[in-house]
């Protein structure tokens, strides 16, 4: 599972990074969030064929969704927070996704994303104590995790309201390699830069064949503060590695 991720490069670095030819989050610039939690707008890189392209080319951009896919045949939106998860197992298959499998697929850039661990049993009664690890690539690049996105139409909104419209995505996951797999068993499914075209186009005509285990991931593996288990704090320091006094039994490896 992955529930909360860090997003904090600039726009314009996504821009030049995933050689987006139109910036769709024009009149949107995103803060830099280092405690992306679901519902929350994200940025998203997909490719679509503009109504004005007489070509038929599929155009590759950068949007602003709302985690938490809302599927198209959905009576109202709230279904999104319980969306935030496609498992590759069954993303192909189950009606909650496989149409966005099929014709929407897209990459959602992060710098690395949270799990959290049991450390210490609490005393009867209480909640188990949970530590937060940050997952991030070893070379501090970005991580491009593998996206649906989807459009759903509120009807009780004219067709002239620019809220009648409502787009969301959801990130796949499967089996946790390596180091990720020493705090959570599922991990984010990620794009390799040279399969990004092919991942993101509308036409490919059967995308099963990106539905492989992961190989060796090159991602590495830190305790950080609990303070990234609230959602109202945010700030670099979200991602820092706690000192070294306060690690303790809390290190995996």
């Amino acid at each position: 599972m992955c529930g909360r991720y860090a997003s904090a490069r600039d726009k314009h670095e996504l821009l030049e990074e995933f050689q987006v030819e139109v910036d769709g989050a024009a009149d949107e610039e995103l803060r830099p969030d280092y405690n992306v939690a679901p519902t929350k707008p994200v940025y998203a890189v997909l490719s679509r064929v503009p109504k004005s392209n007489p070509d038929g080319r599929a155009v590759r951009q950068l949007r602003v969704l709302r985690w938490g896919l809302v599927p198209a045949w959905a009576k109202d939106p709230s279904i999104g927070s319980k969306l935030i998860n496609a498992r590759v197992e069954t993303v192909a298959e189950k009606p909650s996704f496989r149409r966005a499998f099929a014709e929407r697929r897209c990459l959602l850039p992060a710098d690395g994303y949270f799990e959290w661990v049991v450390r210490e049993e609490a005393e009867a009664g209480g909640k188990p104590r949970k530590q937060p690890y940050f997952v991030q690539p070893a070379d501090g690049g970005i991580m491009a995790m593998a996206g649906l996105y989807e459009f759903w139409r509120d009807r009780t909104r004219a067709d002239d309201d620019p809220l009648a419209w409502l787009a969301t995505c959801t990130i796949i996951t499967t089996t946790a390699l390596d180091e990720a797999g020493a705090v959570h068993d599922r991990m984010p499914m990620l794009i390799e830069r040279d399969r990004w075209s092919e991942w993101l186009d509308p036409g490919v005509p059967d995308a099963r064949e990106f539905l492989i285990p992961a190989g060796s991931t090159g991602l590495k593996v830190y305790p950080v503060s609990t303070a990234v288990n609230s959602v109202r704090n945010n700030g670099p320091e979200l991602v820092e590695p706690i000192p070294e006094e306060e690690k303790g039994s809390q290190a995996l490896f």
